[in-house]
């Protein structure tokens, strides 16, 4: 099992050098380049159940901060992007005698192919990315075991839609994206094997988890609407982040719905 553990590794690995290498490639005339950066505020509620920490689901707000980049050239079909998530949650389980607070950090990178239709008006992307993250669970009840490492590394089929319209003479523009993870790697804990036993005694147990559809059925979607005000692009919409596994015979799940709100900037 290690062994296939470390050729997950190594498979991961490679494709994100293939794709920092594959940047020069992308290297052209900077007249032509355009970058086009949102940094958004999210509000939400969330629902989150990890079964190393309670049987109970506990449910609570969220605020999040999402920093999202595309990189893309007139002369190119393909379009890069860079997204940052980093998001506290607070959240209180039915009897509301207990809490669980929660972090993570998350960035991924990716490569989409570029469809324009509809005279320019309407932008389809298709790719993948590479997608890692890091955080914790803490439950404030527990005693032993009180807290949950969260660590991540996993491929996504990534997909876009955009659509360019007016409305009595003021620009607007609605976008839809949507991603999910297809294989990768997380950490757990095995059913009933404590940190200590992990960290102190070195008793590895199967703690690097190979992930895919099957066992951790996933998604990340976000419709944002853009509203064009001379120099100034504010953005809202709703985020839907739905994440899901069953490792080492342990359940986690982490949902949240989010409104958010932030600005756009372009840069030719």
């Amino acid at each position: 099992m290690k062994a296939r553990c470390l050729s997950y590794f190594r498979y991961i690995v490679a494709i994100i050098i293939a794709v920092v290498c594959s940047e020069r490639a992308y290297a052209g005339n900077d007249d032509d380049r355009h970058i086009v950066k949102s940094s958004m505020i999210g509000v939400g509620f969330n629902n989150v159940l990890d079964t190393y920490l309670s049987p109970e689901k506990y449910k609570g707000t969220e605020l999040r901060y999402i920093s999202h980049t595309t990189f893309s050239r007139d002369s190119r079909k393909w379009s890069r992007q860079a997204v940052w998530h980093g998001y506290v949650n607070l959240s209180k389980n039915r009897a509301e005698n207990s809490n669980e607070l929660g972090g993570m950090i998350e960035f991924a990178y990716g490569w989409h192919y570029n469809w324009r239709l509809a005279d320019g008006k309407l932008m389809l992307k298709a790719g993948g990315m590479v997608d890692a993250g890091g955080g914790f669970l803490y439950n404030t009840r527990n005693g032993n075991n009180p807290a949950q490492a969260r660590i991540r590394l996993d491929v996504r089929p990534s997909a876009v839609a955009k659509y360019d319209f007016s409305v009595r003479q003021l620009p607007l523009s609605v976008r839809y994206e949507v991603d999910f993870p297809l294989a990768g790697l997380m950490f757990s804990p095995n059913y009933g094997q404590s940190y200590y036993e992990i960290f102190s005694r070195g008793n590895y147990d199967h703690n690097i988890v190979s992930t895919y559809v099957g066992n951790a059925p996933s998604v990340r979607q976000m419709l944002t609407l853009d509203v064009k005000k001379k120099r100034t692009t504010l953005r809202v919409g709703w985020l839907g982040d739905w994440q899901q596994a069953k490792p080492n015979n342990l359940k986690q799940h982490y949902y949240t719905n989010a409104l958010l709100l932030g600005i756009v900037k372009t840069i030719k």
